[in-house]
């Protein structure tokens, strides 16, 4: 069952239930109206059959005409009797008394009563007179309640389908216009797969549920997009950049093998071999932290991290490492709260992310001073990250976050640009944006700029 269909059906039935309280409220309201008007009804006859059999001495001829007139339209199974002191039935034949001593002397206590014998009902009165103390009791069934009764109930049972009929159109109706925003991100949705995981579905300017289902459902894909595109990265380029200098080493080795030669020829071939094996070596490497970043990125759990400590423990790792490159951390500055200082991140893979920017600042300065520079507000926190290397020409720095990509003037280092466009992805698994600024001769700035997550 579609889930608008379930909405207007719960919303019938919750419907439904009110109305049949209500219903039922207003059926027990009418029964005992047309009861108590009964009961009145009854109370009536037995004074007027007073003044018919007990007060006609007393009274003038039309007068008495009058009560007769008002006896002569009997109730329906009306019985009247009146009982003298001794509780034997005058004015009126009994032949078997109709009703007990018992309720004779409660009338007499009580003065009046109206109680239910089955369907009919009845009421006493006590009626003192001059020719003794009387009690009346009069008994009838009303039928004119019970036809008006049934017919109440004829009257709800229609209204109450037809309100249900109406309600269930109404809730469905309503349902869907609220639903329609839904059906609107479903068909978005079916227009996304795998190889069209830019593609995202509309947030709206809402803040409700269905602008963050969207919102998160954005994420996701955001988060599909780099995982698959490290995944082709790795699988576009891996035998690319194996092949290359497997060939080379299978060329050098088949030449050395077609003759003869002296030890300085062996000697160039086998330093070249090297050569090869070293750039291979470094492939390897690359290959592999991409694919273990790959993997880590996948699955990566974030957790609240403190920027600080790990700039400082950053700087830590640099200072125990072989040549002891100086990398030095600027505070500019920083929030009263140290809660600002926190993002949601992966420890292991933000420092992969940041060690990639500053190798790469040693390796292209020779290993002159990089600095590290914080800046904490509050509202957010920028990490710039500075060295005085060779610098990127303009032409190549809108490529520099592509994978195995290297400039023109870098390519005489060491290394196979992997590591900005590794950086480049943890940072935006994050949430988080970098940003470039760079100068030939002059040295290059990464900024990189996270929001707190407290």
């Amino acid at each position: 069952m579609k889930i608008k269909n379930r909405l207007a059906l719960n919303f019938t039935l919750l419907s439904s239930a009110l109305l049949l309280v209500i219903m039922g409220i207003m059926y027990l309201a009418f029964a005992d109206f047309f009861r108590t008007d009964f009961y009145g009804h009854l109370k009536d006859r037995a004074k007027v059959a007073a003044q018919l059999y007990l007060e006609a001495d007393e009274i003038s001829s039309d007068s008495l005409n009058h009560v007769r007139e008002r006896m002569l339209e009997k109730l329906p199974s009306e019985v009247i009797r009146v009982y003298n002191a001794s509780n034997t039935a005058s004015f009126i034949k009994d032949r078997q008394q109709y009703w007990s001593i018992n309720t004779i002397e409660e009338v007499r206590a009580n003065k009046y009563i109206s109680f239910r014998e089955g369907e009919r009902q009845t009421v006493g009165i006590y009626y003192p007179d001059n020719q003794g103390n009387f009690v009346i009791l009069a008994s009838a069934y009303d039928e004119q309640a019970e036809v008006r009764l049934s017919g109440i109930i004829r009257i709800m049972i229609i209204i109450f389908i037809v309100v249900n009929s109406v309600l269930f159109f109404i809730g469905r109706w309503f349902a869907q216009r609220s639903l329609m925003p839904i059906d609107g991100l479903i068909k978005q949705m079916k227009q996304i797969n795998a190889s069209s995981l830019h593609v995202r579905v509309d947030e709206g300017k809402g803040k409700d549920e269905i602008s963050a289902l969207a919102l998160n459902f954005n994420r996701l894909l955001s988060h599909l997009q780099n995982s698959f595109e490290l995944q082709q990265t790795f699988v576009a380029n891996a035998s690319h950049e194996l092949r290359t200098p497997v060939t080379s080493i299978i060329g050098e080795i088949e030449v050395a093998l077609n003759k003869q030669r002296g030890i300085a020829d062996y000697e160039q071939l086998l330093n070249s071999v090297l050569i090869d094996a070293g750039r291979l070596g470094e492939t390897i490497s690359s290959l592999m932290e991409l694919a273990q970043t790959d993997m880590e990125y996948t699955r990566a759990r974030l957790e609240p991290i403190q920027i600080d400590e790990q700039i400082w423990d950053i700087q830590h790792h640099w200072a125990m490492s072989p040549g002891h490159p100086q990398l030095q951390v600027q505070i500019d500055h920083l929030p009263e709260d140290q809660q600002a200082l926190f993002i949601n991140a992966n420890p292991t893979l933000l420092k992969i992310a940041l060690n990639n920017i500053i190798g790469n600042g040693f390796k292209f300065s020779r290993n002159q001073p990089v600095t590290c520079s914080l800046y904490a507000d509050g509202k957010s926190i920028v990490i710039t990250i500075k060295d005085k290397g060779i610098g990127i020409p303009v032409d190549d720095q809108e490529k520099v976050f592509i994978p195995f990509y290297r400039s023109a003037n870098g390519r005489v280092f060491d290394g196979n640009g992997v590591g900005l466009y590794v950086a480049f992805k943890i940072i935006q698994l994050f949430n988080g944006t970098i940003n470039m600024h760079s100068s030939v001769g002059q040295g290059t700035t990464f900024t990189i700029s996270f929001v707190p997550v407290f």
